[in-house]
């Protein structure tokens, strides 16, 4: 199982998409809980990865530990990147933000089924010099808690 994540990590800090998708299950479920977003399946994952690439063009990951109980797989390390673009509706400082990250994979038939990667919205915001609050409205609109929407309801990819 580590040995999975830690090839998509590879894959992701290079941001190339061929290879993260060919380590993702048909049934793949993508979330990033700090920007509301759940992708499922190849083609919403692999325009999710696109996008979100666009967004941190140099994204990188370094996973520093791991647990796991034989169905779940849970990595924490560190992610550096750098917003650019004005996609949430800010100018970014250009500089790379560092963010503690964990993440929880799921499997299925020897692949990736399932990623909820967590980190801290207002941690990037902050190294990258632009308000969490308009971030938010730009991501989430009016709505406060996105954990409030109906699963169905939240923003599809990343």
């Amino acid at each position: 199982m580590f040995e999975l994540a830690q090839a998509l990590g590879v894959a992701k800090s290079r941001q190339d998409v061929p290879a993260a998708m060919e380590l993702f299950h048909r049934n793949m479920v993508l979330e990033a809980t700090a920007f509301g977003t759940t992708a499922c399946g190849p083609a919403a994952n692999e325009k999710a990865l696109i996008r979100f690439f666009a967004s941190f063009p140099d994204y990188g990951i370094d996973l520093q530990g791991h647990a796991d109980n034989g169905d779940t797989l849970i990595c924490w390390g560190t992610a550096r990147m750098t917003m650019t673009g004005d996609r949430f509706g800010v100018v970014p400082n250009g500089r790379r933000a560092e963010l503690p990250v964990f993440i929880q994979f799921a499997f299925k038939d020897d692949l990736i089924a399932g990623e909820r990667f967590f980190f801290d919205l207002s941690a990037l915001c902050a190294q990258s010099g632009v308000s969490t609050d308009a971030v938010r409205r730009t991501v989430f609109g009016d709505i406060v808690d996105p954990e409030a929407l109906p699963h169905g309801h939240r923003q599809p990819g990343f």
